[in-house]
């Protein structure tokens, strides 16, 4: 009788990741934030192998479980009450805390530049844009002076791998900051899979209307989406069309406000403020076109949610997004407001171009997907 031979297979132990999500602390919900969350929510889903340490950090903070879906088996938070702006003072200038010398880890996963101090662990970190460089007049000095505290160029030169979100992205860190190419990836975010074309009513959306959903600011262009409506409604087709901006106020909102209230349309602006995820689905698919002419992106979420809502869509034609849409946008120059306005007007009338950008926005959006992003991520984290 022969004997039966049994091998014991040799498994490599998982790794101990530390994930710095002081970023969530504010309970925001900036295209950064969505990055971490959706992006980790999808890591942990994908990963049961390696053990996660959650890095969240501040005298005061929202709930990082409000945040998160955390599994139970190899997720830990590492809950500190330091105040933030003490932590990184203490990082730049002091050289202390070194976190892992306080938490064992192999690998440390940043999803936004935020001054850290380490010792030995290798560090990947996600750089999301370099706008503050290009426009600083889009900047509050409370924003400026956390940039120069952040130290960005030294954190992406010391860091052993840097993910950028887009190709543009990408060539910003190689030309501005310097950075070695060869230590940059580029990981396209994904799009959340609540985002798609569906059935939707909403009494409080029974009109024809023209969307931008994004912060309030000079930065996105928001003052050429209301010029660019003045224009529109004076032709009749408009008559009933309304505009509605949906997003929470940022930096110099006023300007936005007073262009507003100058509007001799200002009854047909609608102000929508903050958003829940169930009305931004809902203004996405009820939406008879969404704007988005900002003049700076490093990826810009908003128009492929739209496009996966089949809702027709117009960008700047700067920076990232030609990247991201491509040819299933129409896009204009941001400064040039009878070219966005007669973009807005293509997109509603021409029933052609309409079915074509719908379909062409269908199928693009299928490039990101928060799965593959959360796979590539932690290629990039298990081959250090």
């Amino acid at each position: 009788m022969g004997r039966i031979l049994i091998i014991n297979k040799v498994v490599a132990p998982g790794m101990r990741i530390l994930v710095d999500l002081r970023l969530l602390s504010k309970g925001g919900t900036s295209g950064i934030e969505e990055y971490a969350r959706n992006l980790l929510n999808n890591l942990f889903a994908l990963d049961k192998r390696n053990e996660y340490n959650l890095f969240y950090n501040g005298f005061q903070k929202v709930s990082l479980t409000s945040n998160l879906q955390l599994p139970a088996s190899n997720c830990k938070i590492i809950d500190w009450r330091i105040p933030n702006k003490i932590l990184d003072f203490s990082s730049r200038f002091l050289r202390w805390p070194a976190i892992d010398k306080f938490i064992p880890t192999d690998a440390i996963f940043s999803p936004h530049f935020n001054i850290l101090k380490t010792k030995k662990a290798p560090r990947v970190i996600t750089f999301h844009d370099l706008s503050f460089l290009h426009h600083p007049y889009f900047f509050s000095p409370k924003q400026k002076f956390w940039h120069w505290l952040q130290d960005y160029r030294a954190q992406a030169m010391a860091a052993e791998r840097v993910i950028a979100v887009s190709e543009f992205t990408k060539s910003d860190l190689v030309n501005l900051l310097k950075i070695p190419s060869e230590k940059i990836a580029v990981i396209y975010s994904g799009v959340s899979d609540s985002f798609r074309k569906m059935p939707v009513q909403d009494d409080r959306l029974n009109f024809p209307y023209i969307l931008y959903l994004g912060t309030l600011e000079p930065r996105k262009n928001v003052l050429a989406i209301i010029r660019a409506f003045n224009i529109l409604k004076s032709d009749l087709k408009f008559f009933d069309f309304k505009l509605v901006l949906a997003g929470k106020p940022g930096w110099l909102y006023r300007t936005i406000l007073r262009e507003v209230q100058n509007s001799p349309y200002k009854d047909d602006i609608i102000l929508w403020g903050s958003i829940s995820d169930h009305d931004r689905v809902s203004l996405y698919n009820l939406a008879r076109v969404f704007v988005y002419p900002s003049f700076f992106e490093g990826f810009g979420f908003p128009p492929l949610e739209a496009q996966a809502c089949g809702c027709p869509v117009v960008v700047a034609d700067r920076t990232s997004l030609p990247e991201v849409v491509g040819d299933s946008a129409l896009r204009v120059n941001p400064w040039k407001i009878d070219e966005l306005s007669e973009a807005i007007k293509q997109a509603v009338f021409n029933d052609d171009l309409k079915r074509e950008m719908i379909t062409k926005g269908l199928e693009n959006v299928k490039r990101f997907n928060w799965r593959d992003t959360a796979a590539k991520v932690l290629s990039c984290l298990e081959n250090l």
